[in-house]
Protein backbone atom coordinates (compact mmCIF):
# COMPACT_ATOMS: atom_id res chain seq x y z
CA UNK A 1 0.00 0.00 0.00
CA UNK A 2 1.70 3.49 -0.47
CA UNK A 3 0.79 6.51 1.23
CA UNK A 4 0.15 9.75 -0.82
CA UNK A 5 0.16 13.08 -0.17
CA UNK A 6 -1.65 14.98 -2.92
CA UNK A 7 -1.54 18.84 -3.69
CA UNK A 8 -2.85 21.23 -6.33
CA UNK A 9 0.74 21.37 -7.98
CA UNK A 10 2.52 18.31 -6.55
CA UNK A 11 2.71 15.50 -4.22
CA UNK A 12 4.95 13.14 -1.81
CA UNK A 13 4.55 9.18 -2.19
CA UNK A 14 5.71 6.80 0.92
CA UNK A 15 5.85 3.50 -0.50
CA UNK A 16 6.47 0.04 2.08
CA UNK A 17 7.42 -3.08 1.32
CA UNK A 18 6.87 -5.83 1.42
CA UNK A 19 4.70 -4.86 4.71
CA UNK A 20 1.65 -2.47 4.19
CA UNK A 21 1.22 0.86 5.98
CA UNK A 22 -1.46 3.08 6.63
CA UNK A 23 -2.07 5.82 4.33
CA UNK A 24 -1.91 9.34 5.70
CA UNK A 25 -3.14 12.43 4.05
CA UNK A 26 -0.81 15.59 4.98
CA UNK A 27 -2.74 19.21 3.70
CA UNK A 28 -0.87 21.00 1.47
CA UNK A 29 0.90 22.75 4.47
CA UNK A 30 3.42 19.97 4.63
CA UNK A 31 4.51 20.46 1.14
CA UNK A 32 4.95 24.02 1.77
CA UNK A 33 7.62 22.94 4.69
CA UNK A 34 8.62 20.24 3.32
CA UNK A 35 10.42 22.25 0.20
CA UNK A 36 10.91 25.74 2.38
CA UNK A 37 13.65 23.03 4.25
CA UNK A 38 15.21 21.52 1.46
CA UNK A 39 15.69 24.32 -0.81
CA UNK A 40 15.99 26.46 2.39
CA UNK A 41 19.49 26.24 1.73
CA UNK A 42 19.59 27.32 -2.25
CA UNK A 43 19.84 30.38 -3.75
CA UNK A 44 17.40 32.23 -6.07
CA UNK A 45 19.09 32.32 -9.48
CA UNK A 46 22.71 30.73 -9.24
CA UNK A 47 22.30 28.28 -7.31
CA UNK A 48 23.76 30.04 -4.29
CA UNK A 49 23.10 29.04 -0.85
CA UNK A 50 20.97 30.87 1.17
CA UNK A 51 20.82 31.36 5.59
CA UNK A 52 17.44 28.78 6.98
CA UNK A 53 15.27 30.98 8.91
CA UNK A 54 14.99 28.24 11.67
CA UNK A 55 12.58 30.26 13.68
CA UNK A 56 9.93 30.22 10.93
CA UNK A 57 10.58 26.46 9.83
CA UNK A 58 9.92 25.47 13.34
CA UNK A 59 6.40 26.92 13.73
CA UNK A 60 5.69 25.53 10.76
CA UNK A 61 6.75 21.90 12.04
CA UNK A 62 5.20 22.21 15.48
CA UNK A 63 1.80 22.47 13.35
CA UNK A 64 2.48 19.61 11.13
CA UNK A 65 3.29 16.24 12.09
CA UNK A 66 3.17 13.17 9.13
CA UNK A 67 5.17 9.95 9.83
CA UNK A 68 6.38 8.61 6.16
CA UNK A 69 8.89 6.05 6.12
CA UNK A 70 11.08 6.15 9.34
CA UNK A 71 14.72 4.50 9.60
CA UNK A 72 15.94 2.08 12.53
CA UNK A 73 18.27 5.17 13.04
CA UNK A 74 15.59 8.08 13.06
CA UNK A 75 15.81 9.43 9.32
CA UNK A 76 12.58 10.37 8.05
CA UNK A 77 12.51 9.59 4.47
CA UNK A 78 9.87 11.40 2.26
CA UNK A 79 9.47 10.28 -2.10
CA UNK A 80 9.44 13.35 -3.73
CA UNK A 81 8.68 13.09 -7.96
CA UNK A 82 11.75 13.14 -9.08
CA UNK A 83 10.93 16.54 -11.06
CA UNK A 84 9.72 17.95 -8.15
CA UNK A 85 13.61 17.73 -6.16
CA UNK A 86 15.56 20.84 -5.07
CA UNK A 87 17.37 21.06 -8.28
CA UNK A 88 14.60 21.87 -10.49
CA UNK A 89 14.75 25.20 -8.47
CA UNK A 90 17.30 26.65 -10.61
CA UNK A 91 16.11 28.57 -13.39
CA UNK A 92 17.81 27.04 -15.77
CA UNK A 93 15.99 23.62 -14.87
CA UNK A 94 12.44 24.41 -13.66
CA UNK A 95 9.84 22.90 -15.66
CA UNK A 96 12.27 20.29 -16.85
CA UNK A 97 12.83 16.52 -16.08
CA UNK A 98 16.03 14.78 -15.29
CA UNK A 99 17.82 13.54 -18.37
CA UNK A 100 17.99 10.20 -19.51
CA UNK A 101 21.16 8.04 -18.76
CA UNK A 102 24.17 8.49 -20.75
CA UNK A 103 24.20 6.05 -23.88
CA UNK A 104 27.67 5.46 -22.89
CA UNK A 105 29.89 4.85 -20.12
CA UNK A 106 33.74 4.85 -19.48
CA UNK A 107 35.28 1.35 -20.19
CA UNK A 108 38.05 -0.67 -18.86
CA UNK A 109 40.94 -2.28 -20.83
CA UNK A 110 40.71 -6.16 -21.04
CA UNK A 111 43.49 -6.61 -18.42
CA UNK A 112 41.80 -3.98 -15.93
CA UNK A 113 38.48 -6.05 -16.67
CA UNK A 114 40.77 -8.82 -15.68
CA UNK A 115 41.90 -7.62 -12.61
CA UNK A 116 38.61 -6.63 -11.13
CA UNK A 117 37.35 -10.32 -11.65
CA UNK A 118 40.02 -10.93 -9.31
CA UNK A 119 39.42 -7.82 -7.07
CA UNK A 120 38.12 -10.20 -4.20
CA UNK A 121 41.22 -11.60 -3.70
CA UNK A 122 44.03 -8.50 -2.84
CA UNK A 123 47.59 -9.17 -4.21
CA UNK A 124 48.48 -6.12 -3.85
CA UNK A 125 49.38 -6.02 0.13
CA UNK A 126 51.04 -8.75 0.77
CA UNK A 127 48.12 -11.36 1.36
CA UNK A 128 44.90 -12.70 0.58
CA UNK A 129 42.28 -10.53 1.76
CA UNK A 130 38.92 -10.59 1.01
CA UNK A 131 36.39 -6.89 0.61
CA UNK A 132 32.80 -7.25 1.21
CA UNK A 133 31.00 -6.25 -2.16
CA UNK A 134 26.75 -6.29 -1.67
CA UNK A 135 24.99 -7.55 -4.56
CA UNK A 136 23.29 -5.07 -4.98
CA UNK A 137 23.77 -3.13 -8.24
CA UNK A 138 24.55 -0.16 -5.47
CA UNK A 139 27.57 -2.17 -4.00
CA UNK A 140 26.09 -0.37 -0.76
CA UNK A 141 23.44 -0.55 1.99
CA UNK A 142 21.54 2.26 3.68
CA UNK A 143 20.18 1.74 7.10
CA UNK A 144 16.63 2.80 5.97
CA UNK A 145 16.52 -0.13 3.57
CA UNK A 146 16.40 -2.07 7.06
CA UNK A 147 12.73 -1.78 7.38
CA UNK A 148 12.03 -2.74 3.71
CA UNK A 149 11.01 0.75 2.84
CA UNK A 150 11.29 2.09 -0.86
CA UNK A 151 10.12 4.67 -2.88
CA UNK A 152 8.43 3.73 -6.03
CA UNK A 153 9.42 4.48 -9.62
CA UNK A 154 10.10 8.22 -10.97
CA UNK A 155 10.23 9.06 -6.91
CA UNK A 156 13.40 9.77 -5.11
CA UNK A 157 14.29 9.26 -1.43
CA UNK A 158 14.80 12.37 0.39
CA UNK A 159 16.20 12.77 3.65
CA UNK A 160 13.42 14.99 5.57
CA UNK A 161 15.33 18.36 7.47
CA UNK A 162 14.27 18.06 10.88
CA UNK A 163 13.41 20.27 13.62
CA UNK A 164 17.19 19.45 15.34
CA UNK A 165 18.56 19.53 11.93
CA UNK A 166 17.01 23.06 12.50
CA UNK A 167 18.47 24.01 15.26
CA UNK A 168 21.75 22.96 14.73
CA UNK A 169 21.29 25.21 11.53
CA UNK A 170 20.57 28.16 13.97
CA UNK A 171 24.04 27.07 16.24
CA UNK A 172 26.07 27.21 13.31
CA UNK A 173 24.80 30.78 11.84
CA UNK A 174 25.18 32.43 15.36
CA UNK A 175 28.96 31.01 15.05
CA UNK A 176 29.46 32.03 12.07
CA UNK A 177 28.94 28.29 10.20
CA UNK A 178 26.93 27.55 7.25
CA UNK A 179 24.30 24.71 7.13
CA UNK A 180 24.55 22.38 4.54
CA UNK A 181 27.60 24.06 2.89
CA UNK A 182 31.60 23.53 4.15
CA UNK A 183 33.07 26.63 5.67
CA UNK A 184 34.34 29.29 3.74
CA UNK A 185 37.91 28.90 3.17
CA UNK A 186 38.40 25.19 2.53
CA UNK A 187 41.57 24.07 0.92
CA UNK A 188 42.06 21.18 -1.87
CA UNK A 189 45.88 20.11 -1.82
CA UNK A 190 47.73 18.40 -3.82
CA UNK A 191 49.86 19.92 -7.55
CA UNK A 192 49.66 23.84 -8.80
CA UNK A 193 46.03 24.78 -6.72
CA UNK A 194 47.61 24.10 -3.52
CA UNK A 195 47.55 26.54 -0.74
CA UNK A 196 47.53 26.03 3.22
CA UNK A 197 44.40 24.59 3.44
CA UNK A 198 45.21 23.79 7.68
CA UNK A 199 45.40 27.72 8.01
CA UNK A 200 41.05 27.34 7.98
CA UNK A 201 41.74 23.69 10.45
CA UNK A 202 41.21 21.35 7.35
CA UNK A 203 43.91 18.74 7.20
CA UNK A 204 44.22 15.71 4.40
CA UNK A 205 46.26 12.55 3.45
CA UNK A 206 45.30 12.04 0.04
CA UNK A 207 46.85 10.98 -3.80
CA UNK A 208 46.28 13.27 -6.62
CA UNK A 209 46.75 13.65 -9.49
CA UNK A 210 47.38 17.02 -11.42
CA UNK A 211 49.10 18.75 -14.66
CA UNK A 212 46.81 16.47 -17.25
CA UNK A 213 43.01 16.29 -18.21
CA UNK A 214 40.66 14.42 -16.59
CA UNK A 215 36.85 13.09 -17.72
CA UNK A 216 36.33 11.27 -14.26
CA UNK A 217 37.88 9.42 -11.20
CA UNK A 218 36.75 5.74 -10.00
CA UNK A 219 37.99 4.11 -6.57
CA UNK A 220 36.56 2.03 -4.20
CA UNK A 221 37.11 2.79 -0.35
CA UNK A 222 36.03 0.88 3.10
CA UNK A 223 33.80 2.56 5.21
CA UNK A 224 34.37 3.01 8.66
CA UNK A 225 32.87 4.77 11.91
CA UNK A 226 35.39 7.42 12.47
CA UNK A 227 34.75 8.87 16.02
CA UNK A 228 34.48 12.71 15.44
CA UNK A 229 35.42 14.79 18.91
CA UNK A 230 33.14 17.60 18.60
CA UNK A 231 29.92 18.94 16.44
CA UNK A 232 31.93 21.75 14.67
CA UNK A 233 34.33 18.93 13.31
CA UNK A 234 33.86 16.59 10.41
CA UNK A 235 35.72 13.05 9.12
CA UNK A 236 35.00 12.25 5.14
CA UNK A 237 36.90 10.20 2.62
CA UNK A 238 36.00 11.04 -1.19
CA UNK A 239 36.99 11.62 -4.52
CA UNK A 240 37.52 15.11 -5.56
CA UNK A 241 37.73 16.25 -9.07
CA UNK A 242 38.91 20.12 -9.50
CA UNK A 243 39.53 22.89 -11.36
CA UNK A 244 40.25 26.70 -11.72
CA UNK A 245 42.34 28.37 -8.95
CA UNK A 246 41.65 29.27 -5.48
CA UNK A 247 40.98 32.87 -6.30
CA UNK A 248 37.48 32.56 -6.62
CA UNK A 249 36.63 30.23 -8.81
CA UNK A 250 37.84 27.14 -7.37
CA UNK A 251 35.39 24.84 -9.08
CA UNK A 252 34.97 21.32 -7.10
CA UNK A 253 32.75 18.11 -7.51
CA UNK A 254 32.92 15.65 -4.67
CA UNK A 255 31.74 12.42 -3.07
CA UNK A 256 31.90 9.55 -0.58
CA UNK A 257 31.09 9.00 3.31
CA UNK A 258 31.16 11.44 5.81
CA UNK A 259 30.57 11.60 9.66
CA UNK A 260 29.43 15.41 10.39
CA UNK A 261 27.51 15.64 13.67
CA UNK A 262 26.44 19.27 12.90
CA UNK A 263 25.17 19.05 9.90
CA UNK A 264 23.48 15.15 10.35
CA UNK A 265 23.15 14.85 13.97
CA UNK A 266 24.81 11.76 14.87
CA UNK A 267 27.79 9.77 14.19
CA UNK A 268 27.12 7.39 11.66
CA UNK A 269 28.74 6.98 8.32
CA UNK A 270 26.49 8.65 5.64
CA UNK A 271 26.95 8.60 1.85
CA UNK A 272 27.11 12.28 0.37
CA UNK A 273 27.46 14.62 -2.69
CA UNK A 274 29.31 18.02 -2.37
CA UNK A 275 29.94 20.95 -5.15
CA UNK A 276 31.03 24.61 -5.40
CA UNK A 277 32.00 27.16 -8.07
CA UNK A 278 33.69 29.61 -6.82
CA UNK A 279 36.11 28.11 -4.27
CA UNK A 280 33.74 27.16 -1.18
CA UNK A 281 32.42 31.02 -1.08
CA UNK A 282 28.61 31.41 -1.71
CA UNK A 283 27.69 28.59 -3.84
CA UNK A 284 27.55 24.82 -3.85
CA UNK A 285 25.92 22.56 -0.74
CA UNK A 286 25.95 19.39 0.55
CA UNK A 287 23.69 16.40 -0.97
CA UNK A 288 20.30 18.29 -1.96
CA UNK A 289 20.55 21.12 -0.07
CA UNK A 290 20.63 23.68 -2.66
CA UNK A 291 19.23 23.58 -6.53
CA UNK A 292 22.74 21.83 -8.17
CA UNK A 293 22.97 17.91 -8.33
CA UNK A 294 19.69 16.04 -9.96
CA UNK A 295 19.37 12.76 -8.35
CA UNK A 296 17.63 10.01 -10.86
CA UNK A 297 17.71 6.81 -8.69
CA UNK A 298 14.97 5.98 -6.54
CA UNK A 299 16.49 3.85 -4.48
CA UNK A 300 19.59 5.63 -2.77
CA UNK A 301 18.88 8.85 0.00
CA UNK A 302 21.42 11.56 0.03
CA UNK A 303 23.00 11.89 3.96
CA UNK A 304 21.09 8.57 4.69
CA UNK A 305 23.48 6.15 7.31
CA UNK A 306 25.30 3.40 4.93
CA UNK A 307 24.91 0.31 6.86
CA UNK A 308 27.14 -2.14 7.57
CA UNK A 309 30.19 -0.69 7.89
CA UNK A 310 33.69 -1.71 8.46
CA UNK A 311 35.09 -3.26 11.99
CA UNK A 312 38.59 -3.38 13.18
CA UNK A 313 39.71 -6.91 12.29
CA UNK A 314 36.85 -8.19 11.23
CA UNK A 315 34.90 -7.73 7.79
CA UNK A 316 35.78 -5.26 5.45
CA UNK A 317 32.75 -3.06 3.68
CA UNK A 318 33.58 -1.05 0.87
CA UNK A 319 32.12 1.28 -2.18
CA UNK A 320 32.84 1.70 -5.38
CA UNK A 321 32.57 5.57 -6.79
CA UNK A 322 32.42 6.61 -10.60
CA UNK A 323 32.39 10.10 -11.01
CA UNK A 324 32.36 11.11 -14.68
CA UNK A 325 31.75 13.86 -17.41
CA UNK A 326 29.09 12.42 -20.18
CA UNK A 327 30.88 13.51 -23.56
CA UNK A 328 27.80 13.90 -25.51
CA UNK A 329 25.47 15.93 -23.07
CA UNK A 330 28.28 17.27 -20.89
CA UNK A 331 26.51 16.82 -17.28
CA UNK A 332 28.90 14.91 -14.64
CA UNK A 333 27.37 11.56 -13.63
CA UNK A 334 28.25 9.84 -10.40
CA UNK A 335 27.60 6.00 -10.11
CA UNK A 336 27.48 3.68 -7.76
CA UNK A 337 28.48 0.17 -7.41
CA UNK A 338 28.94 -2.10 -10.63
CA UNK A 339 26.20 0.31 -12.48
CA UNK A 340 23.58 2.21 -10.64
CA UNK A 341 23.25 5.78 -11.49
CA UNK A 342 22.78 8.10 -8.44
CA UNK A 343 22.51 11.37 -10.59
CA UNK A 344 24.25 14.34 -12.10
CA UNK A 345 25.37 17.78 -11.69
CA UNK A 346 24.35 19.57 -14.95
CA UNK A 347 27.28 21.25 -16.66
CA UNK A 348 26.14 24.50 -16.34
CA UNK A 349 26.79 24.96 -12.63
CA UNK A 350 30.44 25.39 -13.59
CA UNK A 351 32.69 27.11 -15.50
CA UNK A 352 36.10 25.39 -15.76
CA UNK A 353 34.49 21.95 -15.18
CA UNK A 354 31.92 22.81 -17.35
CA UNK A 355 35.30 21.55 -20.00
CA UNK A 356 37.12 18.52 -17.65
CA UNK A 357 39.27 18.49 -14.37
CA UNK A 358 42.64 19.23 -14.03
CA UNK A 359 42.91 17.49 -10.57
CA UNK A 360 41.47 14.26 -9.73
CA UNK A 361 41.73 13.59 -6.13
CA UNK A 362 41.51 10.62 -3.32
CA UNK A 363 41.69 10.25 0.23
CA UNK A 364 40.79 11.96 3.68
CA UNK A 365 39.31 15.23 5.10
CA UNK A 366 38.92 16.22 8.59
CA UNK A 367 38.62 19.56 10.46
CA UNK A 368 40.96 20.31 13.78
CA UNK A 369 39.10 23.45 15.66
CA UNK A 370 42.24 22.70 18.30
CA UNK A 371 40.42 22.25 21.33
CA UNK A 372 41.42 23.67 24.10
CA UNK A 373 44.56 24.34 22.45
CA UNK A 374 45.23 20.78 21.22
CA UNK A 375 44.65 18.99 17.90
CA UNK A 376 41.38 17.30 17.90
CA UNK A 377 41.42 13.57 18.37
CA UNK A 378 38.80 13.42 15.65
CA UNK A 379 39.99 10.30 13.71
CA UNK A 380 40.55 10.08 9.63
CA UNK A 381 39.39 6.63 8.25
CA UNK A 382 39.25 3.64 10.58
CA UNK A 383 41.36 6.26 13.52
CA UNK A 384 44.38 3.86 12.16
CA UNK A 385 47.60 4.58 10.73
CA UNK A 386 48.39 3.13 7.45
CA UNK A 387 50.92 0.95 8.28
CA UNK A 388 48.33 -1.13 10.44
CA UNK A 389 47.05 -2.85 7.30
CA UNK A 390 44.08 -4.51 5.69
CA UNK A 391 41.32 -4.82 8.66
CA UNK A 392 42.84 -2.34 10.13
CA UNK A 393 43.67 1.21 8.06
CA UNK A 394 40.78 2.51 5.53
CA UNK A 395 42.15 2.39 2.20
CA UNK A 396 41.23 3.33 -1.42
CA UNK A 397 41.81 0.50 -3.96
CA UNK A 398 41.70 0.38 -7.91
CA UNK A 399 42.54 4.03 -8.71
CA UNK A 400 41.15 4.94 -11.81
CA UNK A 401 41.06 8.30 -13.90
CA UNK A 402 38.91 8.60 -17.07
CA UNK A 403 40.61 9.98 -20.17
CA UNK A 404 39.69 12.02 -22.72
CA UNK A 405 38.20 8.99 -25.02
CA UNK A 406 36.22 7.81 -21.92
CA UNK A 407 38.46 5.03 -20.83
CA UNK A 408 38.95 3.93 -17.50
CA UNK A 409 42.91 4.11 -17.03
CA UNK A 410 45.02 3.24 -13.96
CA UNK A 411 45.97 6.30 -11.79
CA UNK A 412 49.43 5.27 -11.94
CA UNK A 413 51.13 8.46 -11.96
CA UNK A 414 49.26 8.89 -8.46
CA UNK A 415 51.04 11.30 -5.81
CA UNK A 416 50.54 11.00 -2.12
CA UNK A 417 50.61 13.95 0.34
CA UNK A 418 49.48 14.40 4.24
CA UNK A 419 49.75 17.43 5.78
CA UNK A 420 50.30 16.40 9.07
CA UNK A 421 52.15 12.66 8.93
CA UNK A 422 52.34 12.18 12.47
CA UNK A 423 48.39 12.76 12.99
CA UNK A 424 47.45 11.62 9.97
CA UNK A 425 49.13 9.57 7.35
CA UNK A 426 49.49 7.64 3.84
CA UNK A 427 50.96 4.90 1.95
CA UNK A 428 50.21 2.86 -0.86
CA UNK A 429 51.69 0.72 -3.35
CA UNK A 430 50.49 -1.30 -6.88
CA UNK A 431 49.04 -4.66 -7.06
CA UNK A 432 47.54 -7.37 -9.73
CA UNK A 433 44.19 -7.54 -7.90
CA UNK A 434 43.99 -4.35 -6.43
CA UNK A 435 45.15 -2.15 -9.10
CA UNK A 436 46.85 1.35 -7.20
CA UNK A 437 45.97 1.82 -4.00
CA UNK A 438 47.07 3.25 -0.94
CA UNK A 439 45.96 3.15 3.17
CA UNK A 440 45.40 6.63 4.65
CA UNK A 441 44.05 8.20 8.20
CA UNK A 442 44.94 8.10 12.11
CA UNK A 443 44.27 8.71 15.46
CA UNK A 444 44.71 12.87 15.27
CA UNK A 445 46.08 13.53 18.53
CA UNK A 446 48.12 11.42 20.11
CA UNK A 447 52.15 11.81 21.66
CA UNK A 448 53.73 13.02 18.05
CA UNK A 449 50.40 14.92 17.12
CA UNK A 450 50.11 16.94 20.48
Amino acid sequence: MSSTLMASCCFIISYKRPRPIIATFVPFLLLLFFFAVVVAASSSSNGTAAALHPGEELLRLERIRAQLARSPDGDVIDCVPSHLQPAFEHPRLRGQKPEEPPSARPTETTTTRRRRRRSHAHGGGGGEHREEEDDDEHGLRQAWWAAGEACPEGTIPVRRTTEADLLRASSAAAAGGRFGMKPRGVGVVGGAARRDSTSSGHEHAVGYMSGGQFYGAKASLNVWPAKVASPAEFSLSQIWLISGSFGNDLNTIEAGWQVSPQLYGDNNPRFFTYWTNDAYQETGCYNLHCSGFVQTNSRIAMGAAISPISSFAGRQFDITLLIWKDPKQGHWWLQLGSGALVGYWPSFLFSHLGARADMAQFGGEVVNTRPSGSHTPTQMGSGRFPGEGYGRAAYFRNVQVVDWDNNLIPAAALRLLADHPACYDIAGGQGAAWGRYFYYGGPGRNARCP
